[in-house]
């Protein structure tokens, strides 16, 4: 079974210490909420672990140590970073977004039926897979995002706030289809969001970081159900 592991993470930005002793373990097959407030530290935590920030402390997948190496390497380990703000290539088609994240993955025969299952997967992009993708809508340029990034076949998947500006339809949309990618393709999910609710709705283990530490690390459930937490950390 695959694992992705955070061992006692502290990341500082001069004098500033945006993590603290941060630790998590995410399962293949289950998706692993992170929440908190703006500034709590959930982004850089992602950055870390993808190798965009240096960090002290151990980022581990299936035991082979990944922290302070190269960005390359760990995308060829099979983790992939979906980064906040639907990065996408707006002057490049929706069909070349999706060729150049299976570009280094897969042979010219093979590209076709990957980015095939990418349209299966997110049908709204199907029919406009020959339009630039900076005429798509918000929630079309962050399903294009997570299939640039599906494309290349990951092991994890580190997902930064995904839900940012979508509509609630939209939201639902896209965090069923993480649940059954989960599922079906026994992907590791980590997913940072402020969208809580809809976060939890998919999660089977949640971490709650404030002030770039980890006050609470549970299954989803059990954080949901917590009033008080959910009042004082998560805001509804």
């Amino acid at each position: 079974m695959g694992v992705l592991e955070v061992d006692r993470l502290s990341v500082s930005y001069g004098a500033v210490q945006a993590l603290k002793d941060v630790s998590l373990r995410a399962e293949e097959g289950e998706v692993t909420a992170v929440l908190g407030a703006n500034g709590a530290g959930k982004t850089t935590l992602l950055r870390a672990m993808s190798g965009l920030v240096k960090c002290r402390g151990s980022v581990r997948y299936d035991g082979e140590h990944l922290e302070n190496t190269p960005v390359e390497r760990i995308v060829r380990r099979g983790i992939a970073h979906v980064p906040e703000g639907r990065s996408v290539i707006e002057e490049m088609t929706v069909d070349e977004n999706l060729r150049l994240g299976a570009l280094w993955r897969f042979g010219r025969r093979e590209r076709p039926r990957v980015i095939e299952e990418i349209y299966e997967l997110f049908p709204a992009l199907a029919g406009r897979r020959r339009e630039r993708a900076g005429t798509l809508s918000g929630g079309e340029r962050q399903m294009l995002s997570i299939g640039r990034a599906l494309v290349a076949r990951p092991k994890a998947l580190l997902l930064d706030e995904p839900s940012l500006g979508l509509a609630p339809i939209v939201t639902a949309r896209l965090m069923k289809v993480l649940s059954e990618l989960t599922t079906e393709s026994k992907l590791i999910v980590v997913l940072v969001e402020q969208n809580a609710r809809s976060a939890l709705s998919i999660a089977q283990h949640a971490v709650v970081i404030n002030l770039g530490r980890v006050v609470v690390s549970a299954d989803a459930e059990t954080v949901a159900q917590d009033d008080d937490l959910r009042r004082y950390y998560l805001g509804y």
